[in-house]
């Protein structure tokens, strides 16, 4: 959305090279509102709601089972501290059995595990 970002680039040459839709949580695309709201304004975020309309990212919902793992993901990691929106990632990453996450900050994704273990397959800069 920022084009004067230092990661700008990167970020759009490693979105455009991904095939079919994105897939972020409710939780992220709440996040990623408020900071280009907050940042930006009100353009970067009729931007950004652009690519969810035009279905370049889909948008995926938790159920209560999912809350319930995202819950006990809070307790495991209550020492990081995991916040919500991580939480949401991984239960994501478990409901959908994806591990390949595009991020630009890889520190948190690093130690977070899905259940069955493994690491995700972080991309970042």
């Amino acid at each position: 959305m920022n084009r004067g970002d230092r990661q700008h680039l990167w970020s759009a040459d490693t979105v455009r090279a991904e095939p079919g839709p994105l897939l972020a949580t409710e939780a992220v695309l709440t996040e990623a509102m408020y900071v280009a709201g907050a940042r930006l304004g009100r353009l970067a975020q009729e931007a950004l709601w652009k690519v969810v309309k035009r279905g370049d990212l889909a948008v995926w919902r938790p159920e209560l089972s999912d809350l319930q793992r995202m819950a006990q993901l809070m307790e495991r990691y209550r020492n990081r501290p995991m916040d919500f929106a991580g939480a949401s990632l991984v239960a994501c990453a478990e409901r959908v059995r994806v591990r390949r996450i595009i991020m630009l900050d890889r520190a948190d994704l690093s130690v977070y595990r899905l259940h069955d273990r493994r690491a995700f397959d972080v991309i970042a800069p």
